[in-house]
């Protein structure tokens, strides 16, 4: 395969799900970085794409999948302009189209996980910005990256860091025309997302994030509620009579839609005996 064959961004051929005995670290390897690189170097002539190639590829290939997006961002920080804003518009500009759909997306999107920990790293962070705050370029990165892979991971240290702030924004995203941008308000925001940094604050307090959960019960998309529920199965892991309470309410005049929300919400309780979970289940049918 010929990767510069034409002058178009590309990301790699991937799988269509996670493959028996092919650990997803493979997704971000020698063809993944040849593609970043070409990417970056047709918006930005000046970037070094042997430096990066250097860098990118060594110590790659202990790291698992994670720890190679973070290990690509150091990378892309060594070769982009040391100005967090100039940076972040070169990496915006290389992007690929966003995603129409929201189901059989494939681990392609992987291809966009250095990208969203280059925000995560160093997007809060004014010293490498010229002393200027970065967050609002840094939300406007996180919005067009959602529409590509998720930045479910970048948006943890903005929720962490500047909640309030953070949360303001997430929760004028619930009405997004995106899908992918409404499901990121809520499955950014689950305090226990899978892989991802916990949330303290939220797991000990989730009231913060139901306005959120509350704009997001009807949304059309599965793909949003489907987050919703599993958003409310995390706080149920510490806050059980909270999600009782809030399922119970959504039962009055619910759609069949919200009914499969609640069911799928509390599955976990249910299977371990809880009274109330089964009987919400059982309302919910």
């Amino acid at each position: 395969m010929n990767l510069f064959a034409n002058n178009i961004p590309r990301i790699p051929d991937a799988p269509k799900s996670i493959q028996k005995g092919t650990p997803l670290k493979h997704l971000l390897e020698s063809e993944a970085i040849d593609c970043l690189a070409h990417n970056v170097f047709l918006v930005h002539p000046r970037f070094d794409e042997t430096l990066f190639r250097r860098s990118a590829l060594e110590g790659l290939e202990p790291l698992g999948i994670l720890e190679r997006g973070q290990h690509l961002a150091r990378a892309l920080r060594q070769c982009l302009p040391y100005k967090y804003e100039t940076a972040i518009e070169i990496l915006l500009a290389s992007l690929t189209s966003p995603l129409i759909r929201t189901d059989d997306l494939g681990l392609a999107v992987f291809f966009y996980l250095p990208h969203v920990c280059f925000v995560a790293e160093y997007g809060l962070d004014p010293t490498g910005n010229d002393g200027h705050d970065p967050f609002e370029i840094s939300m406007g990165a996180q919005y067009e990256l959602t529409k590509r892979f998720s930045a479910e991971f970048s948006i943890r240290p903005f929720l962490i860091q500047q909640p309030e702030r953070t949360l303001s924004r997430l929760l004028e995203w619930s009405t997004d025309s995106d899908p992918h941008v409404r499901r990121l308000c809520s499955e950014g925001t689950r305090p226990r997302l899978p892989w991802a940094t916990r949330i303290p604050a939220f797991i000990e307090n989730p009231d913060p994030v139901f306005p959120i959960l509350e704009a997001l019960r009807d949304d059309q998309n599965l793909y949003v509620r489907r987050s919703v529920a599993n958003h409310l199965g995390d706080i149920a892991k510490d806050h059980p009579e909270k999600v009782y309470a809030i399922c119970e309410r959504w039962m009055a005049g619910a759609s069949s839609e919200v009914k499969w929300l609640i069911r799928h919400a509390l599955r976990h309780p249910a299977k371990k005996g809880n009274a109330t979970a089964i009987q919400l289940r059982a309302a919910a049918k």
